[in-house]
């Protein structure tokens, strides 16, 4: 059993909490190796189509947890990055960031490098690493820009200030903010809505987004070959949807 978060697994859907509330869910090496073993997990597991990532208690994530590194503890690589997530680039599943509270510093780059944002009310974001001499190097400085453009982004960077939930939908890094007793019910309905396409259709829909933005032009991006599209036009679900569309029916996806 996991250590430092705890994972549920029903209807294709892994919910992964956070489970350092004391510390506001701020993650230490051990716990990052954790999630990147859990994620890992999620990856290889074919009945597990979306992940939503969440924080118990107060909190999201408070990014790195410097208690730790001041009391001694030990700093080792973290391939994968905060949460297992942040340096992670070959996830083809998507995954949803819940944001219960604060997420600050890594835990803001862990929501970033969620797929999707769904916002508590309650939730403030923050990469105030400038404050205390530091940068924003998980991801942080590299995402946010590519999200809500470099100006938006830099307003955010070089004063490290608080931006509210509203305020993130607005600037357009989350996708939806709820009431606080909400969240969890609306994460899942996000993550079910989903699981009602084709899983294939999904993943390589996220490829090919993902993987275009990479490309020099419009052109590049639509003449690129995507295996995940290959994938996806030689699976049973490819031929499943439209059959299932001719005879009036919900599909029912396999994922393969």
């Amino acid at each position: 059993m996991p250590e430092y978060c705890s994972i549920d697994k029903t209807d294709h859907i892994m919910t992964v909490t956070l489970e350092r509330p004391d510390r506001l869910n701020a993650l230490h090496p051990p716990a990052n190796a954790e999630l990147g073993e859990v994620f890992d997990d999620f990856a290889a597991d074919g009945d597990m189509w979306v992940a939503i990532i969440t924080g118990a208690g107060r909190g999201f994530c408070a990014g790195n947890d410097l208690r730790y590194q001041a009391e001694g503890g030990e700093r080792v690589p973290m391939p994968k990055g905060f949460a297992g997530l942040t340096s992670r680039f070959d996830l083809a599943k998507p995954v949803i960031a819940a944001v219960n509270g604060v997420a600050m510093g890594g835990g803001f780059e862990i929501a970033l490098a969620c797929d999707l944002i769904i916002a508590s009310e309650k939730a403030l974001f923050a990469l105030p690493e400038p404050k205390v001499g530091l940068a924003a190097l998980a991801g942080g400085l590299n995402r946010l820009p590519r999200q809500i453009g470099s100006k938006r982004a830099l307003g955010m960077i070089l004063t490290g200030r608080h931006v509210t939930a509203q305020e993130g939908q607005d600037l357009g890094f989350v996708n939806a903010v709820v009431p606080h007793d909400e969240l969890e019910m609306a994460a899942r309905d996000w993550a079910q809505q989903i699981c009602a396409c084709a899983p294939l259709s999904v993943r390589a829909s996220k490829d090919v987004v993902y993987r275009s933005l990479d490309c020099a032009s419009l052109e590049e991006s639509m003449k690129t070959q995507y295996e995940s599209v290959k994938t996806m036009v030689t699976s049973e679900d490819f031929i499943e949807g439209p059959k299932a569309f001719a005879e009036k029916r919900p599909p029912n996806w396999q994922g393969r």
